[in-house]
């Protein structure tokens, strides 16, 4: 039987506000800003690639990947959407950068 791990509520917290970044407030926002992606798996595609400083997909275990990344990386995540929505980071490069990632594969 598997050991279940106590409840964190600062770790639920950061995954619900991921979940709300990623799949709400960047989506909403898209066709205002001109981003090139529509679609919350496209943001959290291009944002966890930037945290994880490449193709997450090599780099994390498990799915749902915000569920399997550890606390930090999954924070750094949160931090680049977080600055997506304020206009402080170009989206459009950080797309390109995860795509040139995805590319050499």
């Amino acid at each position: 039987m598997a050991t279940r791990l106590p409840f964190d509520p600062a770790r639920a917290a950061l995954e619900a506000r991921w979940l709300r970044l990623t799949r709400e407030a960047l989506p909403g926002l898209a066709d205002a800003r001109g981003w090139p992606v529509r679609f919350d798996h496209c943001f959290q595609r291009i944002l966890l690639d930037a945290a994880c400083g490449g193709r997450w997909t090599e780099r994390v275990r498990g799915r749902p990947a915000y569920r399997a990344l550890d606390d930090e990386r999954l924070a750094r995540a949160v931090q680049l959407a977080e600055a997506a929505l304020d206009g402080e980071i170009d989206l459009d490069a950080l797309n390109e950068r995860s795509l040139a990632w995805r590319a050499r594969c």
